[in-house]
């Protein structure tokens, strides 16, 4: 047993008062005795008896009330089970990815669990609340209630690792207890690993009833005719035994196309054929599962010719003007002496066709192009000057040209997974006629082969930005050093570097990818580009490149939605925004990985076991009972023993 206050314990020295009053209560008398009472001598003894027996019990009464009494004072308790960490901090960590979204027993995960801190969550409590997003420092209910009340959503995944870093960063005097709330879709080992057992970290996961659910995943053009576009949309479902699925395309919210899908396999991909023109809309599929994936915006801007300009012997760049047609692209070919530099920031690819130097003044307009969202393509010349060459491309990565082999080489191998390639393959294939070259130039280089001789030596190699893209051959292409000319290879090579970095698609963001966003417009240096949705409007990280605008996004919309870019009132261009469609499948929950941490059902659960093995078992209550009890037992003996 421990005191609160065993200073007051000294007082029971006061125990001696009473003793004192009852001593002298008993000191001898001399007796006289007279001849008119001594026949009550006999009736004195009797009585003297039974009054030594009346105080000796009002002496025991009185000593135990007054022990009673100052014991209460000092209130005595027995030490709880855990009370070393009393003094912990809560922090309370809430999953609010779009996973939970799933249906429990009692509703969605998240709104349950949200209803269960309301309603169960003492409100002296003090704790810390931490969610994908949003964090609420040291706290109780009734303040965070509104928050938690209109808490949404969150396109952010719940990364556990993250926010637990967060709570460690949090300078405490205490220790810490961590309540984790998740249904553990995705969680994996690396996530719980730096969580501290001494922590006492308490995992919750609801789980979901209903698993099954359906994904629409991507929107791409699967073939472009004359007067149509034609529609492809991937869609996946997880889980068990689908009923069929309504799949509706709505361009600007009026419903143009609707199909219905039956789900014989997990992938599935259906097609719309659309006009050829703007689009700018959503597809959207009814199911009983999640909804943040039940709909992907995209946007198809109108066609843009892309200005590409070669510059070299214009006998040597006709093969250029075949694959860049004017229904399509705006292309122009000049030699070095008659080159107008003016012309060059205006362009969206640049080739240097078989160049013997690269001039000065053409390398600084070229560095600037390329860092400004610029496609360069370099074709070197047998006669090129190796060292000018390798100058130029040192401003751009580690790529270098070596000494030139006259011998000849298969073009044997196709790097299907390189950007330059993709979409442009159905299967890869390996049995194809192969190209060749006389003669080339060594090169070395830390990035991926685009084409490859037979030896595995690079014959296209390019580094690839988020801005820009830089494409550099091993050998001159002119009929008479190599038959790549006549290749089925250029002409989707020569496509895609021209395409490379341009909208010429589908339009579909993702939220929280920072893949940067061009546009093509003239600003003055004070103008500002506003991105506007239907409910709400940011302004992005914005940067001027000359007939160009960089845009980075960042973590923004918060909302998924249909946008468009303006500038003031005048509206430029639409793009759409959708969330990542990395927790649509409920079945790759692994609570395996929380096995060895403390579980509960509830957070009642929590608080109560908290609650129960931290409060200190206080006895001073019943010393005061005694106490009163005494008091009562006093007043019996002076009024009933005689």
């Amino acid at each position: 047993m421990h005191f609160k206050h065993p200073e007051i314990l000294y007082f029971l020295f006061l125990l001696i008062v009473p003793i004192l009053v009852h001593l002298f209560q008993l000191r001898r008398f001399k007796t006289s005795y007279f001849t008119n009472v001594r026949f009550l001598k006999e009736l004195a003894i009797q009585t003297r008896k039974s009054s030594k027996i009346k105080k000796r019990l009002l002496l025991a009464t009185r000593l135990l009330l007054l022990t009673c009494i100052i014991i209460a004072f000092a209130q005595p308790f027995f030490e709880a089970k855990d009370s070393k960490n009393a003094s912990n901090e809560m922090y309370i960590v809430l999953d609010n990815s779009f996973s939970m979204q799933a249906k429990g027993k009692k509703g969605e995960l998240l709104k349950r669990a949200v209803q269960e801190l309301l309603e169960n969550t003492p409100e002296t409590t003090q704790f810390s609340l931490l969610t994908n997003t949003e964090n609420y420092w040291n706290t109780d209910i009734k303040s965070v209630k509104g928050s938690l009340q209109n808490l949404k959503y969150s396109a952010t995944p719940f990364e556990l690792s993250a926010i637990i870093a967060k709570v460690k960063a949090h300078k405490s005097a205490h220790k810490k207890d961590i309540v984790i709330i998740t249904d553990a879709v995705g969680l994996a080992e690396k996530d719980v690993k730096n969580i501290d057992f001494e922590e006492k970290p308490y995992f919750i996961i609801p789980e979901a009833e209903q698993k099954n659910n359906v994904s629409i995943d991507s929107v791409y053009i699967n073939q472009t005719l004359e007067n149509f576009y034609e529609i492809g949309v991937s869609l996946s479902a997880y889980g068990d035994d689908f009923s069929p699925i309504s799949t509706a395309l709505y361009n600007q919210n009026k419903l143009i196309a609707k199909t219905i899908i039956n789900f014989d396999t997990k992938k599935k991909k259906i097609n719309f054929t659309i006009p050829k023109e703007a689009f700018h809309g959503y597809v959207s599929i009814e199911d009983n599962g999640l909804t943040y994936d039940n709909k992907l915006y995209f946007s198809i801007s109108k066609n843009k010719k892309i200005n590409v300009i070669s510059i070299g012997e214009p006998e040597k760049s006709n093969f250029l003007s075949r694959i860049y047609t004017p229904t399509e692209f705006n292309y122009s070919n000049y030699s070095i002496t008659s080159l107008d530099y003016n012309s060059l920031e205006k362009q969206n690819t640049i080739i240097l066709n078989e160049l013997i130097e690269i001039p000065q003044a053409l390398q600084t307009t070229l560095k600037a192009f390329v860092s400004k969202g610029g496609n360069l393509v370099l074709i070197p010349s047998e006669k090129t000057s190796i060292s000018n060459f390798n100058s130029f491309l040192g401003n751009f990565g580690k790529i270098q040209f070596n000494n030139p082999k006259t011998e000849s080489k298969l073009i044997t191998k196709i790097n299907f997974d390189h950007p330059l390639f993709s979409g442009v393959f159905e299967n890869k294939i390996t049995n194809f006629q192969y190209p060749k070259t006389n003669s080339s130039f060594g090169i070395s280089s830390q990035y991926p082969a685009v084409l490859s001789y037979e030896d595995q030596s690079p014959f296209v190699t390019a580094i690839q930005s988020s801005v820009s893209g830089i494409t550099v051959f091993s050998a001159p292409i002119n009929s008479i050093n190599s038959n790549f000319q006549q290749s089925p290879l250029i002409v989707p090579l020569f496509y895609k570097i021209a395409q490379n970095n341009q909208k010429t698609g589908v339009n579909a963001l993702t939220i929280g990818n920072n893949q940067p966003y061009f546009v093509d417009v003239l600003l003055t240096k004070d103008a500002i580009l506003e991105v506007k949705g239907k409910d709400d409007s940011f302004i992005p990280i914005q940067q001027i490149l000359n007939n160009k605008v960089k845009l980075t996004f960042n973590d923004f919309p918060e909302t998924a939605g249909n946008y468009s870019i303006f500038d003031k009132k005048e509206g430029i261009e639409n793009l759409s925004f959708n969330y990542k469609r990395a927790e649509s499948d409920l079945s790759q929950i692994n609570t395996n990985v929380v096995s060895d941490f403390k579980t509960a059902d509830t957070i009642s659960t929590i608080f109560n076991t908290l609650q129960t093995e931290r409060t200190d078992s206080q006895i001073w209550k019943w010393f005061v009972i005694f106490a009163l009890l005494f008091l009562a037992l006093e007043m019996a003996i002076i009024k009933f023993v005689k």
